[in-house]
């Protein structure tokens, strides 16, 4: 019963009402002369210097999700779950040689949207839109899941109902204070939000690994109880290490997971709303130090089988909802007073990168789907009034995902986002770098990469779905002798490259036009302070829009 819970309660609605405040005073802060423009209300201003873009892109990144699914599948799986360690200490070299190159060109041209890039580098509407649905589709389920985190402490605290609107009300309610802040603040309240935020998981998680350790008898006492777990299971790839059948999944989810992460658009959002090269370098620099939280993070999971927690039951059922772990952990080792504050981390860390991917999603709506199609004449004040009721409606989205949706299957379908995502690579990152690959072969592969996915996907099941049941495929689909998994969007994405390049080559032999590239070889290492595009001019952002002739 909540009652049970009243303290927590107190303490958790006092700082989500006090980040919430400050979401409505964030227009205020660093307030630019006119709102009405997408680069000051989608991009803040793209003036964010490195302590603000290192803990907005921190807390875009590192989500509610984060928190309560990465240690939920280490109580449930045990080593498989520290994929997200790995991948989040590869990518930042990666994405260091290209985000600056894509910052540079950005600034150059007034691109608001991977999309907008895409346009004009290969000088193909259609590449572009497809490259703007792909990125909606696969932000919104993970929108829906930063849903999950803050049920999961809502349900932790009693705060539930019998009906599935009275259930789901407290989330209701946190979606639309998050809303209306959004809509009137822009990228700007989830920038100052962050600070808060991120403050508040590094003392949380700080505390939580001296004091449970040192409670539950020490990091042996702790391996050995996970140890003993997974050595009673019935699943022969559970276990504290990896095994012969899960290494080959485990490679390939975690490489494939840091390729997919910086394609999506809200992390391009947080990086292209910087004010230089020079934040971005430094940002990817410091920003691993996030990394070594979320190994601390992932060990809650050992933590709660050691602590004998007992996940609360699903929504269907005989099912529990393992992302409970985490604040049931808290809930039963600390005082109210601090398993608030615990709680109040979550549900904070839910608003932040909900609010920047709701922003990304109607960036791409607004610039490549409504101005490129629908009114190619707007203003840049009708397209950043577009782009807040866009980010509207996509929050309505996310919150009828769960309200409607088994929360399990949502996060299924963020795994299938991952795949979806990572058949842009080859027109966004490569692009960055190379303009060899022909438009059309872009497209086809896209198609082939998307459809092949997509029905690896199909044919993947788990206990609860016979379809779609997650991204391990089995290669004995394939073939193979074998009890081995890899990761479906690393197969996908290799055959998108494969048939764009053949189709490239193909092209070229035919002698098909391949458009004009709209960008120039110094744009991708133009810095603050060099002069932009100038409107009416070859290379205008806007230019690109008008059909080849």
């Amino acid at each position: 019963m909540w009652r049970d819970h009243l303290t927590e309660i107190i303490v958790f609605s006092f700082l989500f009402l006090l980040v919430s405040v400050m979401g409505f005073v964030a227009a205020r802060w660093r307030a630019p002369k006119d709102m009405a423009h997408l680069d000051e209300w989608g991009l803040g201003g793209r003036s964010f210097g490195g302590w603000i873009t290192w803990f907005l892109v921190g807390g875009d990144l590192y989500t509610a999700y984060t928190f309560v699914a990465v240690p939920a599948l280490m109580f449930g799986a045990g080593a498989m779950g520290f994929f997200a360690v790995p991948y989040t200490i590869v990518i930042y070299p990666l994405v260091f040689l290209v985000l600056v190159r894509l910052w540079s060109v950005s600034h150059r041209h007034g691109f608001v949207t991977p999309a907008d890039f895409v346009r004009k580098r290969f000088d193909s509407p259609v590449l572009a839109l497809l490259i703007a649905i792909t990125g909606i589709v696969a932000t919104m389920p993970y929108i829906a899941l930063q849903l999950v985190g803050i049920e999961a402490v809502l349900k932790t605290m009693g705060v539930t109902g019998e009906s599935t609107i009275a259930r789901h009300l407290p989330i209701i309610i946190a979606f639309a204070i998050l809303a209306a802040y959004t809509y009137q603040s822009g990228l700007r309240a989830p920038a100052l939000i962050a600070f808060v935020k991120d403050s508040l998981i590094y003392i949380v998680i700080l505390v939580a690994v001296v004091y449970l350790p040192y409670k539950l008898g020490g990091w042996g006492d702790i391996f050995d109880a996970a140890d003993a777990k997974f050595q009673a299971s019935q699943r022969a790839d559970d276990g504290i290490l990896l095994n012969g059948n899960n290494q080959l999944q485990y490679v390939t989810l975690a490489f494939g997971s840091a390729l997919a992460l910086f394609l999506y658009p809200h992390s391009i959002t947080g990086v292209l709303a910087s004010r230089n090269r020079d934040v971005i370098k430094r940002n990817m620099s410091a920003l691993p130090a996030y990394s070594l939280l979320l190994g601390l993070i992932a060990l809650l999971g050992y933590m709660a089988i050691a602590a004998g927690v007992k996940p609360l039951p699903g929504a269907k059922e005989g099912t529990v909802d393992s992302n409970t772990v985490v604040p049931l952990l808290f809930d039963q080792q600390f005082p109210d007073w601090f398993a608030g504050v615990a709680y109040a981390a979550i549900g904070i860390g839910a608003l932040v990168p909900a609010a920047i991917m709701s922003i990304a999603a109607a960036n791409l709506f607004t610039r490549n789907i409504y101005k490129e199609y629908l009114k190619r004449d707007a203003s840049p004040a009708q397209e950043a009034n577009v782009s807040k009721i866009t980010s509207l409606v996509v929050k309505v989205g996310a919150v009828a995902c769960i309200v409607f949706l088994d929360p399990q299957f949502s996060i299924d379908l963020q795994l299938i986002g991952g795949v979806i995502i990572l058949q842009t690579l080859p027109a966004v990152a490569l692009g960055l770098y190379t303009r060899w690959f022909h438009r059309t072969g872009l497209i086809v592969g896209w198609a082939v990469g998307m459809g092949l996915g997509m029905w690896m996907l199909y044919q993947v099941a788990s206990p609860t779905r016979k379809h779609f049941g997650g991204s391990a495929f089995p290669l004995s689909e394939f073939g193979f002798d074998t009890t081995k998994t890899i990761y479906v969007g690393i197969v996908a994405v290799a055959v998108n490259l494969a048939v764009a390049a053949l189709v490239t080559l193909a092209l070229r032999a035919a002698k098909v036009e391949e458009g004009i590239d709209g960008t120039e070889p110094d744009d991708y290492f133009a810095d603050e302070g060099d002069p932009r595009v100038t409107p009416g001019t070859e290379r205008d952002a806007d230019s690109a829009r008008e059909p080849v002739a």
